[in-house]
């Protein structure tokens, strides 16, 4: 059938359900992934930009910034600075990766129709996804923080990446025989 929604009732709704509100809490966290690599990258732009030219205002400064990019430019730009460990960019480059499944298929999983194995597979697909967002959103944030507070964020958010899982597959299981923490990576 072409139609994404027809007359036919799902056969499991309640899984479907749970992987679409699985997929958007996961869309959420994805765009906030790239709304602050974006941030941090403006910023790094704005502050190189300074030490380049000492004189110039803060108004020459912001126009001569770039306009933001897609976010594996981004995501490549962000890697060029310095203070970026081999490791925070390998998170990074799968954060990334991980924010396209999610933005490109996260609540794809077939037709309303399909068997609750071809959902619980691609639950296991985005659950692995929204694990390396997590790395690579945990390093972003802390870099964030480090702009906004003008402080370290160390102590701060220990266990950030089980949180995130938590929040996204923790909660509110359909049905008896589905057990959201039974596929853990």
């Amino acid at each position: 059938m072409g139609w994404s929604l027809t007359k036919l009732e799902p056969k499991h709704p309640d899984l479907i359900n749970f992987a679409l509100l699985a997929a958007g809490k996961a869309l959420f966290l994805a765009n906030h992934f790239e709304a602050k690599c974006k941030f941090v990258l403006r910023i790094a732009n704005l502050d190189s930009y300074m030490e380049g030219y000492s004189t110039a205002s803060f108004t020459d400064a912001i126009a001569a910034l770039a306009k933001d990019k897609l976010l594996g430019p981004t995501i490549s730009d962000l890697k060029s600075f310095p203070p970026v460990s081999q490791d925070d960019a390998a998170a990074l480059d799968l954060a990334k990766d991980a924010r396209n499944f999610i933005a490109h298929g996260g609540a794809y999983f077939g037709s309303l129709q399909v068997g609750d194995q071809n959902i619980l597979k691609h639950l296991e697909k985005l659950r692995a996804h929204v694990a390396g967002l997590a790395k690579g959103d945990d390093i972003v944030s802390r870099w964030v923080y480090e702009i906004e507070e003008k402080d370290s964020p160390a102590g701060l958010m220990t266990g950030y990446s089980t949180a995130i899982d938590n929040w996204v597959f923790g909660g509110g299981a359909p049905n008896n025989s589905f057990k959201p923490n039974a596929f853990r990576p």
